[in-house]
């Protein structure tokens, strides 16, 4: 086997003393409070076995190239057009994942000169697209309007916003009407992903703007499917001038070998299943309900720094890596699946346990994880 390079080793041994090294964990056997299957429908029998009969139809494995070469199908343009129709949007253009599609929107959009201002707890492939733009970047604090407004009087070229509906780490949301009239006042393009928030709210799954009727107010919307819609891909939507200038700019888009039919048909059988299944919605809100209700009660809300979020995200403020680690460790141990999430993810001091509830997870559940966490903290 070839030499690797010495900075490989000196980097992991780095981040062991750091106590961050990272490995691949396995929750088999305990209480799933970390994926993101938030509607269960990504172990949904019944999706499994309409999606397994369409595949009987379909024509080969593989697309064999990319959407401009040989990977286009009529699948795919009718999955686009449907999936347009149900965000509200002019046009839709599918990507293989969130990250490819947030990579490819922010790579190509912002233009060198141009100033793009992301909200700090904003997902890595924002961050990650933004860079690769080569456009001035600037981060503002977590749902602050004010420390925004300040740094778009001083932008230069074409002013960009970047922000999430729902937001991974902390499980709020994002201040879209407000931040919709501050674009406009600026005279700034605005930019919402919505991976957290497909599928959880809005009629048929179309996410938190349309619930809101705020899709026009944005430029480019991103929904993601591999999260509450339980199987895989994402798309973009906007005007129908965007999708053709991705398609011609975007190189994420451009160079990437398309999805086969059958995560084609997954995500439209998935959307359909949703459609005739919206008690889903309400029987995961009467789940965050519950866990917010046994939050507040007079002997727990005093010990847990509780971040308030009505979404299936929900995070106990913690501090040091170490001890977000050794709660985390602890309630593993007594069966239930949850995570540590540690700096420099998110700002020091602000470790926390992050905590996904799902409509599968019973009261019974629900309650015993918030008992052990109260008897920890």
């Amino acid at each position: 086997m070839a030499k690797n390079p010495p900075f490989l080793g000196r980097k992991l041994n780095e981040r062991r003393e750091l106590g961050n090294l990272r490995s691949l964990p396995s929750g088999a056997g305990l209480v799933d409070f970390v994926s993101n299957d938030y509607l269960g429908l990504a172990q949904s029998t019944e999706l499994k076995a309409i999606i397994q009969d369409g595949v009987t139809t379909q024509a080969g494995n593989g697309s064999t190239g990319s959407r401009l070469l040989s990977g286009n199908s009529p699948a795919a343009m009718e999955l686009e057009s449907k999936l347009a129709t149900l965000f509200k949007a002019e046009r839709s253009l599918l990507f293989n994942s969130g990250y490819q599609a947030n990579l490819a929107v922010l790579s190509s959009l912002p233009q060198r000169g141009d100033t793009v201002f992301y909200d700090e707890l904003s997902h890595a492939s924002i961050k990650d697209g933004i860079r690769l733009s080569h456009a001035n970047r600037f981060p503002f604090k977590h749902n602050d309007l004010q420390d925004l407004q300040r740094k778009l009087i001083k932008a230069e070229g074409q002013k960009w916003i970047v922000v999430e509906s729902i937001y991974s780490m902390d499980g709020d949301e994002g201040l879209l009407a407000e931040l919709a009239v501050i674009a406009k006042q600026h005279e700034a393009m605005l930019i919402v992903d919505e991976a957290h928030s497909t599928g959880v709210v809005g009629t048929g799954g179309n996410g938190l703007l349309c619930a809101k009727e705020l899709e026009d107010e944005v430029v480019v919307r991103i929904y993601t499917f591999g999260k509450a819609m339980g199987v895989h891909g994402a798309a973009v939507c906007g005007s129908t001038e965007l999708i053709d200038y991705l398609i011609n700019f975007a190189r994420p888009f451009i160079y990437s070998t398309a999805m086969p039919d059958h995560s084609l048909l997954a995500i439209g059988s998935a959307f359909d299943y949703l459609k005739n299944h919206m008690e889903l919605q309400n029987r995961l809100q009467s789940r965050i309900s519950l866990f917010n209700s046994l939050i507040q009660q007079e002997e727990t809300k005093d010990k847990l720094r509780h971040v308030v979020s009505n979404s299936p995200i929900q995070v106990i403020l913690l501090r040091g890596n170490d001890y977000a680690k050794n709660v985390a460790s602890r309630l593993q141990h007594q069966g239930f699946d949850v995570r540590a999430i540690l700096s420099p993810t998110v700002r020091e001091g602000s470790e926390r346990i992050r905590i996904t509830l799902h409509t599968y997870n019973s009261d019974e559940e629900i309650e015993n994880l918030v008992n052990r966490l109260t008897e920890l903290l």
